[in-house]
């Protein structure tokens, strides 16, 4: 049983509010920055599947934002792993 209501409320802002900053940061990322090589401008141009109703595939580049995500996600999960076994905290 919880003392205060509010608790419960400020919880909910607290998971709320960052998932939609970081969903709307990452949504922007997705549709504006990609890792840039010199073949990036003609893997957009090209168009390597055509789908009905007129959808186009292409070889685009990666997402820069996407690049980041996975590589923060391996750090903090190695780092995780080498700092609770380093403080020797019982899981």
């Amino acid at each position: 049983m919880r003392l205060f209501d509010a608790l419960n409320s400020q919880h909910l802002a607290l998971y709320f509010w960052p998932t939609l900053a970081f969903i709307a940061v990452f949504a922007a990322g997705l549709g504006f920055m990609y890792v840039k090589r010199r073949d990036s401008g003609a893997r957009l141009a090209r168009i390597i599947e055509e789908y009905p109703l007129g959808i186009q595939g292409r070889n685009a580049p990666f997402p820069l934002i996407v690049t980041l995500t996975i590589a923060a996600t391996v750090a903090w999960g190695l780092l995780y792993i080498i700092l609770t076994g380093a403080l020797k905290v019982r899981i």
